[in-house]
């Protein structure tokens, strides 16, 4: 069976809409949309067929490469664009079912997350996997104030931008970037990327990321930093049983000489039960942050994936990970479970620091946007693991609790000088908490997330820092919101304000000595806060 619902772009359902089922396998079936605009195309023979839906007044939408498997039941849900919704390229405003809810245990970076029904024969088909409602979208954002993660953080003022488009009904090119024009010298990042889903379920990615940084200091001869990275991945199917996710990024960086690094990753993925997944995960960068907040990264500020860079003796060095996990996911109801094992490998960590480390010798990394600094650590190698529980209340509340058990760098002294920190830190086990709520205002439609992460002692590092579950989350007391605003008639564009507030009561800072006498800090994530405006198109 493919059934589903045919809605305006308004989201108004259309009763006695044609839809059209084209197939090889079988004569072409025609039925009609309910009161509801729900259609039932039942008795369908395996294989891949094509959609034609047809309503007065709406432009024919076309869906292809429609694959229906034995004994499924496929949803395919349409939306109908007017003649002017064409030419305008303003895209369909979709509606969200109370039941869409994605299972947010398997979220991992670049890789699509299926939805689960009570029924073990349906299957979630995303309006995105089989063909945009629109061949155009974009978005536009304004922020204000950097996020405090040392060299390399956001701007204080920046401005990011995306660009897609639907090509060849199932490819999808994309630019997108981020200007920083602040209190410091300004900064650019630059992304283009070309994804394509064929029929048997393989969707290959390409991307070229450009990245430009000021100088740090003047004493470090003025020298910016420049990278490129090329990275590859695809996605693919192996009976109903596996799904194998793999790529790498070639990443080159110019500063103060050149430093090269090839970051394979890869995931796989054994569906013991449509309820169970057993997966096996490697990764050698750390997980994009904006994972945590439930966002699609539309009005991230790329500066997440760059090179992490520290120096020591005015020698750059580029941190190196590595990080194999073991997970078991399995959904009850409307709860889920994982239970992980991981072992993680840093070589020349990049600490972020808090305060002015007094005169330069070649061993720091300053910010000139938010006052934070760069120092490299000494190296760790740790075994874990992680347990997280998912609840989600009603439609619009979700609850996440996510235990954590790994080693991190303590700083073993309180009297320790910058210049030698580095020697005194070693691999401590740590129990890490994290609790997280997050939700939809109904009528507001306020996106908002609140969590906190609680370690028992001092750590210089995450517990468990490559997590990419649901239950991840920033260190200590964190806010984010996401506020729709009503756009005016004459802006065919939605309005968001968007508030992210990290580590807001200041908490894990473990204090040294910088070189002329103050003391500065050392913290897995500095306080700051970070707001602006997001216009989606």
């Amino acid at each position: 069976m493919i059934t589903g619902y045919v809605r305006s772009a308004a989201g108004v359902p259309q009763m006695g809409a044609a839809v059209e089922v084209l197939g090889a396998a079988s004569e072409t079936l025609r039925v009609f949309t309910d009161s509801r605009g729900m259609y039932y195309a039942s008795g369908l023979l395996p294989g891949s067929y094509s959609l034609k839906v047809s309503a007065p007044s709406f432009l024919p939408t076309i869906r292809e490469k429609i694959d229906l498997r034995s004994g499924s039941r496929l949803l395919v849900n349409v939306t109908l664009s007017t003649l002017f919704d064409a030419v305008q390229f303003v895209p369909a405003k979709g509606t969200n079912d109370d039941d869409d809810w994605k299972w947010t245990l398997r979220a991992v970076s670049n890789r699509p997350v299926l939805r689960i029904f009570d029924d073990p024969t349906q299957v979630a088909a995303r309006s995105e996997d089989l063909g945009a409602d629109h061949s155009m979208k974009a978005s536009v954002s304004f922020l204000a104030g950097s996020d405090s993660q040392g060299y390399g953080s956001s701007s204080d003022m920046s401005t990011g931008f995306r660009l897609e488009h639907s090509v060849f009904t199932s490819g999808t090119v994309a630019l997108n970037g981020n200007v920083g024009y602040g209190s410091g010298a300004p900064t650019a990042v630059l992304r283009s990327s070309y994804s394509h889903k064929f029929a048997n379920g393989s969707q290959p990615l390409i991307e070229l990321t450009a990245r430009r940084l000021a100088a740090p200091d003047a004493s470090l001869h003025t020298s910016a930093q420049q990278s490129l990275a090329l990275t590859t991945s695809d996605t693919m199917t192996v009976g109903d049983v596996l799904e194998l996710h793999f790529g790498s990024k070639m990443q080159t960086v110019q500063f103060m000489g050149r430093v090269n690094a090839f970051q394979p990753f890869g995931s796989v993925d054994m569906h013991l039960s449509p309820d169970t997944v057993v997966e096996y995960r490697y990764a050698s960068s750390l997980p994009p942050a904006y994972l945590a907040k439930d966002i699609d990264g539309s009005s991230a500020d790329l500066s997440d994936g760059g090179p992490r860079m520290s120096i020591t003796s005015y020698s750059p060095a580029l941190e190196k990970l590595h990080h194999q996990e073991v997970s078991v996911s399995h959904r009850m109801g409307r709860t889920n479970f994982q239970a992980a094992a991981f072992q993680d490998r840093v070589m020349d960590p990049a600490l972020t620091g808090i305060g002015d480390p007094g005169i330069e010798n070649g061993e720091v990394l300053p910010d000139m946007y938010s006052g934070t600094f760069t120092y490299q650590g000494a190296n760790m190698k740790t075994t874990g693991m992680r347990l997280v529980l998912q609840r989600k209340l009603s439609s619009d509340l979700t609850a996440t609790l996510d235990y954590g058990y790994g080693g991190v760098l303590e700083l073993g002294r309180s009297d320790v000088a910058l210049q030698q920190a580095r020697s005194f830190m070693a691999v401590q086990r740590r129990h890490a908490v994290a609790g997280k709520l997050s939700g939809t205002l109904p009528r507001a439609k306020t996106r908002w997330i609140a969590s906190y992460r609680w370690v028992n002692g001092e750590a210089l590092t995450a517990v468990d820092m490559f997590d990419a579950s649901a239950g991840q989350s920033d260190p200590y007391l964190n806010f984010f919101v996401r506020q729709p605003i009503p756009s005016l008639g004459f802006l065919p564009c939605k309005v968001e304000a968007l508030v992210d507030i990290r580590n807001l009561l200041a908490q894990g800072y473990v204090p040294v000595m910088g070189q002329d006498g103050h003391t500065v800090y050392l913290v897995q994530s500095g306080r700051s806060v970070r707001g602006g405006l997001a216009f989606n198109f």
